[in-house]
């Protein structure tokens, strides 16, 4: 009876995981494949004959090549200067006194329910009123602040025992040092999380490039997406799919590099 039991379970699971990678399982087989065949009926779910075509035309004609240079540059810089300002700006929330303390982190956390698309228009305009306008600058400050990563680390580090600090106090370790020796190593799986989080939204920003960047040399991959449907005649969409595979693979290898230590960062273990 449980062997049965176990057997549906699976099934079940198998076919979820089948329902949520069918989109990108379709958009492999399209990738290599005409228009006659993307659009053959009855539809053909098997490869195609133009798979080669398809990514060499995807990869040179549309300069994907720059777009996801452009987007890397962008990602990691976003990256890291959110960590590293999320981390600083928890360590005060929690090991540093100061009045109205929790109101500041109260207010940190109401910035969530402020997403970019309400405030558009004002940070176009200060962005373009400091002259950062069609700037990687434009791209990359305003999204180094990062309440979601403040929430984190500010987590994390209630959970670090008081003794710690007591005791690099005994040893005479200052506030940086603290920090860089003791509850550094200890976030690493907290860092990670956030760095998987912070890169693949960077990478899929779509509105605010759009907005703010004129020079086509500057944009960011999600652009050169769209840029391979509005520059064709007739869609392509093999073509296309093609695109969308080659965007996907930075993201995906940041995720599969730091999976373990993702999955870890948001585990809630009886040890803490």
């Amino acid at each position: 009876m449980k062997s049965k039991k176990r057997i549906f379970i699976h099934l079940g699971l198998l076919f979820s995981v089948f329902v949520i990678a069918s989109p990108i399982i379709l958009a492999i087989l399209f990738s290599t494949q005409t228009p006659g065949e993307i659009f053959s009926y009855p539809p053909k779910f098997i490869f195609g004959s133009a798979f080669l075509e398809n990514y060499k035309i995807a990869w040179t004609t549309f300069h994907l090549g720059k777009y996801m240079l452009n987007s890397l540059y962008i990602a990691f810089a976003v990256t890291i200067g959110k960590t590293i300002i999320a981390f600083a700006a928890a360590l005060v929330l929690v090991y540093f006194r100061f009045s109205l303390k929790n109101w500041f982190f109260v207010f940190i956390l109401f910035t969530l329910m402020m997403p970019t698309e309400i405030m558009i228009v004002s940070l176009f305009d200060l962005v373009a009123k400091i002259g950062w306008a069609n700037s990687y600058a434009a791209l990359i400050v305003p999204f180094l602040a990062s309440a979601t990563g403040t929430f984190l680390f500010r987590q994390h580090f209630l959970q670090i025992p008081v003794s710690l600090l007591d005791a690099a106090r005994i040893d005479g370790a200052g506030p940086i040092r603290f920090a860089w020796n003791i509850l550094l190593p200890m976030s690493a799986n907290v860092i990670a999380a956030l760095a998987v989080i912070e890169f693949v939204y960077v990478w899929n920003q779509y509105l605010w490039p759009l907005v703010v960047i004129r020079e086509n040399s500057r944009q960011m991959i999600q652009i050169g997406l769209r840029m391979m449907i509005t520059g064709q005649d007739a869609t392509n969409w093999g073509v296309v799919m093609a695109g969308a595979i080659i965007s996907l693979i930075p993201a995906l290898i940041v995720f599969l590099l730091l999976q373990e230590q993702f999955s870890r960062g948001f585990a809630l273990s009886q040890e803490k």
